[in-house]
Order: C-alpha cells, then sequence, then structure tokens
C-alpha cells in the first residue's frame, strides 16, 4: 500500500468502483460466516451455508478444501467477485489458523483495504495482534465488524478500549449495539440515523431497517424497550463525547477504523458493513515494483501472482494462479509478458472466482483477482506485462519454524513424491529443502497443522501415502553474499546445505549456535530469515 496522495488523477469509472480487501481475524471469529453472508447479499449465493454444517447440509461456499470441509476451518485463502450497490467487491478470504499465517500476509500484499472481523465476548485476540500489525506494516486501511453481538459478550465500551490500546489506533463507531446477548435486539446506526432490527427468527432475512429523528425520536418508543433507550441515549453520548468523528481520510491513510457491531450468523449488521467498505473503503491503490511504481489507471495491463493453488479440481491436474490486476483493462486472449522468463503469454482461459465456482472472464480491470490456468509456469512473486519489465515488490516468503523428512510409503514412488513436493512448494504451501547429502527431501512449514494438510493432500491427489519423520535440523537460513564466499561456504559446510525448490542455497541449522558460529566465521556470508519471492 503506498501513498493515497490527494492529486493523483481520477480512475476510470469501472475501476474506481473495484473495492478489494482481506478478511482477516482470529480462528473461530466468524469470518466464513461473514465471508458467506456477503456472497449472500451480493447476490451471488442463494442460501448460506453453515460452518458447521451437518451431514448432507449446505457447506459453506468458500472452503473448497476436503480437510477444510471436515474441520470447518479455512486453510487457504480463497478469492471472491461480486457486485454489491454499484460497486464490484473483490473478497479474498484469507485462513484464520495461525499455522497458515504466510500465506495469509502474503493475500495481504494482494489487497487495498481489510476487514477485522472480532469476537464480541473475546476482544482482540492474539492471531489478530499478529495479522493487524502485518496490515500496519503495509498502512491498509481497516474496517472493523465485532460479531457475535447476540451472545454474551463484553461492554461496548471495553471493546472499543481494548482495540485502541493492543492495536494503538483510533477507533470510531459506525453503529451502536441496543442491548447484548440474549437482549441484543439490534443497533444505531450512527452515521445515517437509523434504527437497524435483527430479526431472530429468519437467518438469511435481511434485517428490517427504520429511519428515526435523532435518539429523541419517540418513534423510538415503539421498537426499543423503556429500560434499553435510556441506556442507548446515554452510551452514544459518551461515545460522541470521548471518541473521535469517523475522519475518511485518517481510514484510508489506516490511522482510524470504524466499527460496526452486529451478528453474522443471523445476517445482521452485515448489509451496513458493506456500505462502509465501498463508502469508507479505498479504491484501488499504485502498487510498488521495480524500477518505478505502476499506477492504477496507466492503459497497459501489469499483474502479479500472489498465490498459486494447485488441484482445485482434483478430476483435473490444474494449477491456478491467483493474479491480482495492478493496472489497466485486461481482455481474454491477451498476450502478455512473462517478466521472470521473458516469454510471451496468451492469457486464453482466465477464471473469475466465486467460492468453488468459476466463469470464464471476459474482461477484468485493475483491482481484480483473476485465475491463470497453467502447468507450472507461473509461481508466486511473478509478474506479468504487456512487454515492460517490470518486477512487483514486497511478497516475502519466510524461514519456516517446523522442518521434518518426507518419505514416500512404496519406495518406488520416489519421483512422485518428489513432483507432488515441488507441486507444493511452487504453490507457497510448504518450504522443500533436498539436502546435499543423503536421499529424502526436508518439508519446512511455519505450523504443525501444515503437515497434516501436506499429507491429506498428497495422498488425496497423487494417490502416494507419505510419512513425515523428526528431522535433526530445526530451522533454515537462505544464505547470500558474494558467489565465490558462498561457494566456499557451501563446501565447508556441506552437511548442513540444502537447496530449495529454486535452486538457491539453505543452510539448515541444528542450535541457534549454528547461526552464530556462521557469524563469526564466514563474516562475507549472511543467513536471511526472510526471501523475496523473485519474479
Amino acid at each position: 500500500m503506498l501513498d493515497m496522495t490527494p492529486n493523483r488523477p481520477d480512475l476510470p469509472p469501472e475501476i474506481a468502483r473495484r473495492r478489494t480487501f482481506a478478511i482477516i481475524s482470529h480462528p473461530d471469529a466468524g469470518k466464513t460466516t461473514l465471508t458467506e453472508k456477503f456472497l449472500l447479499y451480493g447476490g451471488a449465493i442463494q442460501m448460506a451455508g453453515q460452518v458447521r454444517a451437518k451431514g448432507e447440509a449446505r457447506r459453506t461456499r468458500s472452503d473448497f478444501m476436503q480437510m477444510e470441509k471436515d474441520r470447518g476451518i479455512s486453510v487457504s485463502a480463497s478469492a471472491m467477485s461480486f457486485d454489491f450497490s454499484g460497486f464490484r467487491f473483490n473478497l479474498v478470504d484469507t485462513p484464520g489458523h495461525s499455522d497458515f499465517s504466510e500465506d495469509t500476509y502474503r493475500t495481504l500484499t494482494a489487497v487495498d483495504a481489510a476487514v477485522m472481523v472480532i469476537d464480541g465476548a473475546k476482544g482482540v485476540e492474539s492471531q489478530t495482534r499478529k495479522l493487524f500489525e502485518v496490515c500496519r506494516l503495509r498502512d491498509l486501511p481497516i474496517l472493523t465488524f465485532c460479531n457475535k453481538m447476540d451472545r454474551e459478550s463484553r461492554e461496548t465500551f471495553d471493546i472499543i478500549d481494548e482495540i485502541q490500546e493492543n492495536l494503538a489506533i483510533d477507533v470510531t463507531p459506525a453503529s451502536w449495539p441496543i442491548g447484548k446477548g440474549r437482549d441484543f435486539i439490534g443497533c444505531y446506526d450512527m452515521l445515517n440515523d437509523r434504527l437497524e432490527l435483527m430479526d431472530r427468527a429468519d437467518r438469511n432475512k435481511v434485517a428490517e431497517s427504520i429511519k428515526i429523528n435523532g435518539l429523541d425520536d419517540p418513534a423510538l418508543a415503539a421498537h426499543v424497550p423503556a429500560d434499553l433507550i435510556g441506556q442507548l441515549r446515554e452510551e452514544v453520548e459518551m461515545a460522541r463525547e470521548l471518541l473521535p468523528a469517523l475522519n475518511p481520510q485518517s481510514v484510508l491513510e489506516g490511522h482510524m477504523t470504524p466499527i460496526w457491531f452486529g451478528s453474522a450468523i443471523n445476517s445482521f449488521g452485515v448489509k451496513e458493513l458493506m456500505d462502509g467498505i465501498g463508502t469508507y473503503g479505498p479504491e484501488p491503490q499504485p502498487q510498488s515494483a521495480e524500477p518505478r511504481q505502476i499506477a492504477p489507471e496507466e492503459t497497459n495491463v501489469t499483474g502479479f501472482v500472489f498465490k498459486v493453488q494447485a488441484n482445485m479440481d482434483p478430476k483435473h491436474r490444474d494449477r491456478v494462479a491467483f493474479v491480482r490486476l495492478a493496472s489497466g483493462h485486461f481482455r481474454r486472449g491477451m498476450k502478455l509478458t512473462h517478466v521472470r522468463s521473458k516469454k510471451p503469454m496468451t492469457v486464453s482461459a482466465p477464471v473469475l472466482f466465486l467460492a468453488s465456482d468459476r466463469e470464464l472472464a471476459e474482461e477484468a480491470w485493475a483491482g481484480d483477482i483473476i485465475g491463470i490456468p497453467n502447468h507450472g509456469q507461473l509461481r508466486i512473486g511473478d509478474t506479468l506485462t504487456e512487454g515492460e519489465s517490470l518486477r512487483v515488490t514486497g511478497i516475502p516468503s519466510f524461514a519456516p519454524e517446523l522442518l521434518q523428512s518426507c518419505r514416500a510409503g512404496d519406495p518406488m514412488k520416489a519421483k512422485h513424491l518428489e513432483k507432488a513436493l515441488m507441486q507444493f512448494a511452487e504453490e507457497g504451501a510448504a518450504k522443500v529443502f533436498k539436502p546435499s547429502f543423503g536421499s529424502g527431501f526436508i518439508v519446512g512449514v511455519v505450523g504443525a497443522l501444515q503437515f497434516e494438510v501436506l499429507g491429506s493432500r498428497i495422498e488425496l491427489e497423487y494417490g502416494l501415502p507419505v510419512r513425515f519423520e523428526p528431522s535433526q535440523f530445526t530451522s533454515a537460513r537462505w544464505v547470500a553474499g558474494p558467489r565465490d564466499k558462498v561457494d566456499a561456504f557451501a563446501d565447508a559446510n556441506k552437511s548442513h546445505i540444502a537447496h530449495d525448490h529454486d535452486g538457491d542455497i539453505v543452510y539448515l541449522t541444528r542450535l541457534q549456535w549454528d547461526i552464530d558460529r556462521i557469524e563469526r566465521d564466514h563474516p562475507d556470508v549472511t543467513l536471511q530469515a526472510t526471501k523475496e519471492m523473485m519474479a
């Protein structure tokens, strides 16, 4: 995310109406449910699935992996596009589980804003804090949705204080809850002076909205119990005195977050949040790149790959590269230059995503996310342009925190295993290292659950049972420095050296002592915990 300079030219109307954002939260705060309701309001699906689907009941539309459906968690970021009240929303649902934070981090490089979902009872949780820090690094504008207000939740002021203290951001209420838990009946919309009432009977019904004339309007008494009216007036007055007023520029700069209250499962507060994203969310922003920044209004098309998903359709060995368009008006059949290989590429079957359904994209504009099916040419970090040699920057790859050896259950299938692992490495699902000595592969991940996901995917998608075994190594670092020094270093430390799927040299360590020793004995060589995805 770069400067939101006010003197930039007006964007073409098609680009200006795009809102590309991610949803971030701690696991279980209701993120996938909120995504479902967005699709419901956008007219993309007729009926929202519940995450805790039973038997043949509807599965959530945005979780397509078998494991996601079994466990009720999202472990891969999925992208969805739909129209809502004149805007084109491109929504990226990210995995909330901390074991998949790298996927989430990369996803945040492809969006212009984030919607932070907070559980009304639990407030700001650890994973929310981590993801928020990533948004802060990129100055992403953040809109907040406080979910589960229909269950026992904390005092509204406590929730707002906690966000302000923990995340060091100004909070301004866009709506104010009336009652909480069982007594929760709806919200007072502070921006439009409306009363929003919740219908508990039908979860898929749009909440009722009543226009009132300030909190002294006698019509209030017809809809809100007397004891809650007094409390509402008092709290709203205090909020207006103590909390800052909504400043759209501050929101765009990432210094202020408006907060909406609601209950995603009851479809309550979702429409107001979506209106807020349209009104206060940013238009597509310039993208940082080498040797120059890319502006969305440029006529030439540029885009970059921020995610690769293999085998989305298990019947076909397909790989889809998720591409965020940074500029221009893309049309199906265009020839684009793949900057890393310098080869032209005809994009003949680009797709737009609607959860697990996809449709052919005849055209797309800056801000949109399209999928390009390919056979391994496109990798995370790749840039596509209309000929100019540009490289989008800032897409990171992190050193794994857990390492295990991986072997095929059938020794005769070692070659198949190599192919499967390389595919997952290019997808960004894991780091795969081939040690200089010995056979087999060492697989590195950020969280233990990723080993389970990998094992189940290799078995399901390749019919290969595999086993993961403890490795003698505990971490990996990329080796950087002058070529001759790196070669000499690799020769002197053969038993610790491996290569990643890009062929880059990696130093596998057992203890922190190994890293300290290298810094002392090889001052010309640096060990890096992150590597930029080179395009």
